[in-house]
Protein backbone atom coordinates (compact mmCIF):
# COMPACT_ATOMS: atom_id res chain seq x y z
CA UNK A 1 0.00 0.00 0.00
CA UNK A 2 2.79 2.42 0.93
CA UNK A 3 4.58 1.57 -2.32
CA UNK A 4 1.47 2.39 -4.35
CA UNK A 5 1.06 5.70 -2.52
CA UNK A 6 4.71 6.51 -3.22
CA UNK A 7 4.31 5.62 -6.90
CA UNK A 8 1.21 7.81 -7.09
CA UNK A 9 3.11 10.75 -5.60
CA UNK A 10 5.97 10.21 -8.08
CA UNK A 11 3.50 10.23 -10.99
CA UNK A 12 1.97 13.50 -9.68
CA UNK A 13 5.45 15.08 -9.48
CA UNK A 14 6.16 13.86 -13.01
CA UNK A 15 2.90 15.41 -14.20
CA UNK A 16 3.86 18.74 -12.62
CA UNK A 17 7.23 18.68 -14.44
CA UNK A 18 5.54 17.90 -17.77
CA UNK A 19 3.01 20.71 -17.36
CA UNK A 20 5.81 23.13 -16.35
CA UNK A 21 7.71 22.18 -19.50
CA UNK A 22 4.59 22.94 -21.54
CA UNK A 23 3.48 26.23 -19.99
CA UNK A 24 6.83 27.76 -19.01
CA UNK A 25 8.89 26.86 -22.09
CA UNK A 26 7.11 25.30 -25.08
CA UNK A 27 3.64 26.85 -25.37
CA UNK A 28 4.73 30.52 -24.97
CA UNK A 29 6.94 30.09 -28.06
CA UNK A 30 4.39 27.95 -29.93
CA UNK A 31 6.75 24.96 -29.87
CA UNK A 32 5.45 21.40 -29.91
CA UNK A 33 6.12 18.57 -27.52
CA UNK A 34 5.04 15.90 -30.01
CA UNK A 35 2.54 13.08 -29.82
CA UNK A 36 -0.85 13.69 -28.23
CA UNK A 37 0.44 16.70 -26.29
CA UNK A 38 1.90 18.13 -29.51
CA UNK A 39 -1.35 17.46 -31.35
CA UNK A 40 -3.21 19.23 -28.54
CA UNK A 41 -0.84 22.20 -28.77
CA UNK A 42 -1.18 22.36 -32.56
CA UNK A 43 -4.99 22.46 -32.34
CA UNK A 44 -4.76 24.98 -29.47
CA UNK A 45 -2.55 27.32 -31.52
CA UNK A 46 -5.12 27.33 -34.35
CA UNK A 47 -8.34 27.40 -32.31
CA UNK A 48 -9.61 28.98 -29.06
CA UNK A 49 -10.08 25.54 -27.45
CA UNK A 50 -8.34 25.19 -24.08
CA UNK A 51 -5.08 23.16 -24.15
CA UNK A 52 -5.85 21.18 -21.00
CA UNK A 53 -9.24 20.13 -22.42
CA UNK A 54 -7.68 19.02 -25.70
CA UNK A 55 -4.95 17.07 -23.91
CA UNK A 56 -7.48 15.20 -21.79
CA UNK A 57 -9.86 14.45 -24.70
CA UNK A 58 -7.15 13.14 -27.04
CA UNK A 59 -5.81 10.82 -24.34
CA UNK A 60 -9.10 9.02 -23.64
CA UNK A 61 -9.04 6.55 -26.60
CA UNK A 62 -5.37 5.69 -26.02
CA UNK A 63 -5.99 5.01 -22.34
CA UNK A 64 -8.85 2.68 -23.28
CA UNK A 65 -6.62 0.81 -25.76
CA UNK A 66 -3.83 0.58 -23.19
CA UNK A 67 -6.21 -0.93 -20.64
CA UNK A 68 -6.58 -4.03 -22.83
CA UNK A 69 -2.93 -4.31 -23.92
CA UNK A 70 -0.83 -3.05 -21.01
CA UNK A 71 -2.65 -3.96 -17.82
CA UNK A 72 -4.81 -2.32 -15.22
CA UNK A 73 -2.10 -1.00 -12.86
CA UNK A 74 -0.12 0.70 -15.66
CA UNK A 75 -3.23 2.38 -17.03
CA UNK A 76 -4.51 3.48 -13.62
CA UNK A 77 -1.21 5.28 -12.99
CA UNK A 78 -1.33 6.68 -16.53
CA UNK A 79 -4.88 7.97 -15.92
CA UNK A 80 -3.60 9.65 -12.75
CA UNK A 81 -0.82 11.26 -14.78
CA UNK A 82 -3.17 12.47 -17.54
CA UNK A 83 -5.61 13.95 -15.01
CA UNK A 84 -2.80 15.67 -13.10
CA UNK A 85 -1.13 17.03 -16.26
CA UNK A 86 -4.53 18.38 -17.35
CA UNK A 87 -4.96 20.08 -13.97
CA UNK A 88 -1.42 21.47 -13.78
CA UNK A 89 -1.63 22.83 -17.34
CA UNK A 90 -4.82 24.65 -16.30
CA UNK A 91 -3.26 26.25 -13.19
CA UNK A 92 0.40 26.92 -14.17
CA UNK A 93 0.68 30.38 -15.78
CA UNK A 94 1.36 30.31 -19.50
CA UNK A 95 4.39 32.58 -19.24
CA UNK A 96 7.74 31.99 -20.93
CA UNK A 97 10.76 31.76 -18.64
CA UNK A 98 13.23 32.25 -21.52
CA UNK A 99 12.89 34.55 -24.52
CA UNK A 100 15.05 32.40 -26.81
CA UNK A 101 13.40 29.59 -28.81
CA UNK A 102 16.42 27.27 -28.56
CA UNK A 103 16.78 27.62 -24.79
CA UNK A 104 13.05 27.07 -24.39
CA UNK A 105 13.21 23.96 -26.58
CA UNK A 106 16.12 22.50 -24.58
CA UNK A 107 14.76 23.14 -21.10
CA UNK A 108 11.15 22.42 -22.04
CA UNK A 109 12.17 19.13 -23.62
CA UNK A 110 14.29 18.22 -20.59
CA UNK A 111 11.41 18.87 -18.17
CA UNK A 112 8.96 16.82 -20.26
CA UNK A 113 11.49 13.97 -20.54
CA UNK A 114 12.20 14.07 -16.81
CA UNK A 115 8.50 14.04 -15.95
CA UNK A 116 7.73 11.21 -18.37
CA UNK A 117 10.77 9.23 -17.22
CA UNK A 118 9.91 9.24 -13.53
CA UNK A 119 6.30 8.34 -14.41
CA UNK A 120 7.61 5.28 -16.27
CA UNK A 121 9.90 4.39 -13.36
CA UNK A 122 6.88 4.45 -11.05
CA UNK A 123 5.11 1.99 -13.33
CA UNK A 124 2.87 4.31 -15.33
CA UNK A 125 3.24 6.78 -18.17
CA UNK A 126 2.26 10.33 -19.04
CA UNK A 127 -0.37 9.06 -21.46
CA UNK A 128 -0.57 9.85 -25.17
CA UNK A 129 2.07 8.33 -27.41
CA UNK A 130 3.85 7.07 -24.27
CA UNK A 131 1.18 4.36 -24.21
CA UNK A 132 1.84 3.45 -27.85
CA UNK A 133 5.57 3.47 -27.11
CA UNK A 134 4.99 1.15 -24.15
CA UNK A 135 3.06 -1.26 -26.36
CA UNK A 136 5.93 -1.36 -28.86
CA UNK A 137 8.66 -1.84 -26.22
CA UNK A 138 6.60 -4.47 -24.40
CA UNK A 139 7.08 -6.76 -27.43
CA UNK A 140 10.27 -5.38 -28.98
CA UNK A 141 13.54 -4.35 -27.28
CA UNK A 142 13.63 -0.77 -28.54
CA UNK A 143 14.61 2.18 -26.33
CA UNK A 144 11.29 3.82 -25.55
CA UNK A 145 12.70 7.33 -26.07
CA UNK A 146 13.66 6.46 -29.65
CA UNK A 147 10.20 5.02 -30.31
CA UNK A 148 8.53 8.18 -29.01
CA UNK A 149 10.81 10.49 -30.99
CA UNK A 150 9.91 8.65 -34.20
CA UNK A 151 6.17 8.88 -33.58
CA UNK A 152 6.28 12.44 -32.29
CA UNK A 153 8.28 13.68 -35.28
CA UNK A 154 5.22 13.06 -37.47
CA UNK A 155 3.24 15.62 -35.47
CA UNK A 156 6.04 18.20 -35.71
CA UNK A 157 6.31 17.72 -39.47
CA UNK A 158 2.54 18.29 -39.70
CA UNK A 159 3.08 21.63 -37.97
CA UNK A 160 5.68 22.62 -40.57
CA UNK A 161 3.31 21.68 -43.38
CA UNK A 162 0.47 23.73 -41.88
CA UNK A 163 2.18 26.96 -40.81
CA UNK A 164 5.38 26.82 -42.92
CA UNK A 165 7.50 28.19 -40.02
CA UNK A 166 10.47 25.85 -40.16
CA UNK A 167 12.35 27.68 -37.41
CA UNK A 168 9.67 26.53 -34.98
CA UNK A 169 9.74 23.05 -36.52
CA UNK A 170 13.49 22.71 -36.04
CA UNK A 171 13.29 24.00 -32.46
CA UNK A 172 10.47 21.54 -31.76
CA UNK A 173 12.54 18.66 -33.18
CA UNK A 174 15.37 19.69 -30.84
CA UNK A 175 12.92 19.64 -27.95
CA UNK A 176 11.76 16.14 -28.93
CA UNK A 177 15.35 14.90 -29.15
CA UNK A 178 16.15 16.22 -25.68
CA UNK A 179 12.94 14.69 -24.31
CA UNK A 180 13.83 11.27 -25.76
CA UNK A 181 17.40 11.32 -24.45
CA UNK A 182 16.37 12.38 -20.93
CA UNK A 183 13.61 9.74 -20.93
CA UNK A 184 16.00 6.95 -21.97
CA UNK A 185 18.52 8.09 -19.33
CA UNK A 186 15.90 7.67 -16.58
CA UNK A 187 13.82 4.78 -17.94
CA UNK A 188 16.38 1.99 -18.49
CA UNK A 189 14.05 -1.03 -18.57
CA UNK A 190 15.07 -1.84 -22.18
CA UNK A 191 18.76 -2.38 -21.22
CA UNK A 192 19.38 -6.06 -20.53
CA UNK A 193 22.03 -7.30 -18.11
CA UNK A 194 23.47 -10.82 -17.72
CA UNK A 195 24.66 -11.58 -14.17
CA UNK A 196 26.99 -14.48 -13.36
CA UNK A 197 27.18 -15.33 -9.63
CA UNK A 198 29.74 -17.79 -8.27
CA UNK A 199 28.64 -18.62 -4.74
CA UNK A 200 28.76 -21.11 -1.88
CA UNK A 201 25.18 -20.17 -0.94
CA UNK A 202 23.46 -21.24 -4.14
CA UNK A 203 20.31 -22.65 -2.51
CA UNK A 204 19.75 -19.59 -0.33
CA UNK A 205 20.26 -17.31 -3.35
CA UNK A 206 17.97 -19.40 -5.53
CA UNK A 207 15.18 -19.20 -2.96
CA UNK A 208 15.31 -15.40 -3.10
CA UNK A 209 15.94 -15.02 -6.83
CA UNK A 210 13.16 -17.36 -7.90
CA UNK A 211 10.56 -15.33 -6.02
CA UNK A 212 10.92 -12.82 -8.88
CA UNK A 213 9.66 -13.62 -12.40
CA UNK A 214 13.16 -14.23 -13.78
CA UNK A 215 14.73 -17.48 -14.93
CA UNK A 216 17.95 -18.61 -13.25
CA UNK A 217 20.37 -21.22 -14.64
CA UNK A 218 22.56 -23.22 -12.24
CA UNK A 219 25.95 -24.25 -13.67
CA UNK A 220 28.48 -26.48 -11.92
CA UNK A 221 32.00 -25.00 -12.00
CA UNK A 222 35.47 -25.89 -10.77
CA UNK A 223 38.18 -23.48 -9.69
CA UNK A 224 41.22 -23.77 -11.95
CA UNK A 225 43.66 -23.24 -9.05
CA UNK A 226 41.82 -24.75 -6.06
CA UNK A 227 39.95 -27.48 -8.00
CA UNK A 228 37.01 -26.91 -5.66
CA UNK A 229 33.53 -27.29 -7.06
CA UNK A 230 31.21 -24.30 -6.84
CA UNK A 231 27.84 -23.33 -8.25
CA UNK A 232 27.46 -20.51 -10.74
CA UNK A 233 24.06 -18.91 -11.14
CA UNK A 234 23.29 -17.07 -14.37
CA UNK A 235 20.32 -14.78 -14.88
CA UNK A 236 19.28 -12.08 -17.35
CA UNK A 237 17.57 -9.04 -15.91
CA UNK A 238 17.17 -5.34 -16.71
CA UNK A 239 19.27 -2.37 -15.66
CA UNK A 240 16.23 -1.10 -13.77
CA UNK A 241 16.19 -4.23 -11.55
CA UNK A 242 19.97 -4.49 -11.12
CA UNK A 243 20.12 -2.48 -7.87
CA UNK A 244 17.62 -4.82 -6.22
CA UNK A 245 19.56 -7.87 -7.46
CA UNK A 246 22.80 -6.47 -6.00
CA UNK A 247 21.13 -6.10 -2.61
CA UNK A 248 19.85 -9.69 -2.71
CA UNK A 249 23.33 -11.04 -3.50
CA UNK A 250 25.09 -8.83 -0.95
CA UNK A 251 22.73 -9.76 1.90
CA UNK A 252 22.71 -13.50 1.06
CA UNK A 253 26.38 -14.11 0.22
CA UNK A 254 28.69 -11.09 0.66
CA UNK A 255 31.70 -13.16 -0.54
CA UNK A 256 30.08 -14.18 -3.84
CA UNK A 257 31.99 -13.39 -7.04
CA UNK A 258 29.69 -11.51 -9.42
CA UNK A 259 30.29 -10.69 -13.08
CA UNK A 260 27.82 -8.23 -14.64
CA UNK A 261 27.74 -7.97 -18.44
CA UNK A 262 25.55 -5.76 -20.62
CA UNK A 263 23.57 -7.95 -23.02
CA UNK A 264 23.28 -7.01 -26.69
CA UNK A 265 20.06 -8.95 -27.28
CA UNK A 266 17.80 -11.64 -25.88
CA UNK A 267 15.96 -14.38 -27.74
CA UNK A 268 13.43 -16.81 -26.31
CA UNK A 269 11.18 -16.59 -23.27
CA UNK A 270 12.32 -13.39 -21.57
CA UNK A 271 9.70 -11.62 -19.48
CA UNK A 272 9.51 -7.89 -20.26
CA UNK A 273 8.21 -5.40 -17.71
Amino acid sequence: MLKEIRNGLVVIIGAALIAAGFNLFLVPHQLLSGGVSGLSMLVNYMTPINLSLLYFAFNIPLLIAGLFLLGRRFILLSILSVVCVTWFVAIIPNKGVATDNILSAVFGGALVGLGSGISFRAGGSSGGFDILGSIVTRYRDFPIGNVLVGMNALVVLAMGYINQDWNLVLASILSLYITGKVLDFIHVGHIKITVYIITNESQALLERLLTHPRGVTLIKTEGAFSHKEKDMLMTVTTMYELAELREIIKSTDPSAFVNIVETVGVMGAFRRR
